[in-house]
């Protein structure tokens, strides 16, 4: 095991997959000369040179519909934008055209190709750079959505995006890519569609994903210190859904807390949710809990920033509330 940033283990992934297949390649805003706007592809035009790594207009439909073309026509592109937030401008070419040419062209055409690049809030980066749409993407047949949390995740699941015939979409947090952790040594990849039991437990089960799992992690730390033994899952991906583990998790602790940065109305944890209600309720001790961020566009000032997103406190609250030590 080796210690590297969250951008270095997505760079490490992009690298290793462009020299075994020369069929991947990178393109987007700033991907290439400037090193990437968080530094995500630093040193790699150098070493693959501008038809593979290729810098891009300020024109995401424009360089969307071209990775779905080339997808579409044998190779592998990685299409990055600046931000999800961009993506709305492209998201005719995500949605229209990569998610749905494989079963409107009966199987003649795929577009294996992953779409990746930051989303959610990164601090006082007000409305228009701070929405979160994996619940969005995650809704539209024909793509997968990937969410990871911390660098081993991010490499092993990227190479596995870059490999897979479908459209991936692959988001990932402002605020996560200096964060340091450990990843194994060699070549690895993690399966998609397959969530992470980070810890086990007995009284609570805690399900999130992303940057999230980190005020997860602190609220579980908080909860076994007043004596709740919760379970941590990390979904990892949020199309497919890993809900057979969900469902493990809560005929053991009978009792479900769901945490998600997105808006509430028709999320993640609105979906999750339901799934553990049809085919789990005899299990259920507790009402199920959604700690989501606030039903509002997102204020600016760094105050309010916090109240609007999901806060350790509140998973503290939730979780005890069903366990009954509110």
């Amino acid at each position: 095991m080796r210690e590297v940033q969250f951008r270095e283990a997505l760079r490490e992934a992009m690298q290793e997959e462009m020299r075994s297949d020369e069929r991947v390649f990178l393109l987007g805003e700033e991907v290439a000369e400037y090193n990437g706007a968080y530094k995500v592809s630093q040193g790699m035009l150098d070493e693959f040179g501008p038809k593979r790594v290729i810098d891009t207009p300020i024109a995401e439909l424009g360089f969307a519909g071209i990775a779905v073309g080339a997808a579409m026509n044998g190779l592998r592109p990685i299409c990055e934008f600046m931000t999800f937030n961009f993506s709305l401008v492209a998201i005719d070419q995500v949605i229209n055209a990569a998610a749905k040419i494989n079963s409107m062209s009966n199987g003649q055409y795929l577009a294996p190709m992953v779409f990746r690049g930051p989303t959610g809030s990164a601090g006082q980066l007000a409305q228009q750079h701070s929405q979160n749409f994996e619940n969005w993407y995650a809704n539209t047949p024909g793509l997968k959505v990937i969410v990871p949390s911390n660098p081993a995740d991010a490499k092993g699941l990227l190479k596995s995006a870059i490999r897979d015939e479908n459209p991936v979409i692959f988001m990932e947090s402002e605020q996560m890519y200096g964060l340091k952790g450990m990843i194994p040594e060699g070549e690895y990849t993690i399966p998609i569609g397959v969530a992470d039991v980070v810890k086990q437990g007995n009284d609570v089960t805690i399900v999130s994903f992303g940057k999230m799992m980190l005020r997860a992690h602190a609220a579980v730390e908080e909860l076994t210190k007043e004596g709740i033994d919760a379970e941590l899952i990390d979904l990892r991906t949020v199309r497919p859904i890993d809900y057979d583990a969900v469902i493990r998790s809560v005929q053991k602790t009978n009792r479900l807390v769901i945490v998600e940065e997105a808006w509430p109305l028709a999320s993640i944890s609105s979906e999750i949710s339901h799934i553990v209600q049809r085919r789990a309720f005899d299990y259920l001790d507790a009402p199920i809990h959604r700690i989501t961020s606030q039903d509002t566009n997102l204020p600016y000032a760094g105050v309010f920033v916090e109240a609007y997103l999901p806060s350790v406190e509140r998973i503290v609250k939730a979780a005890k509330s069903v366990c009954y030590k509110a």
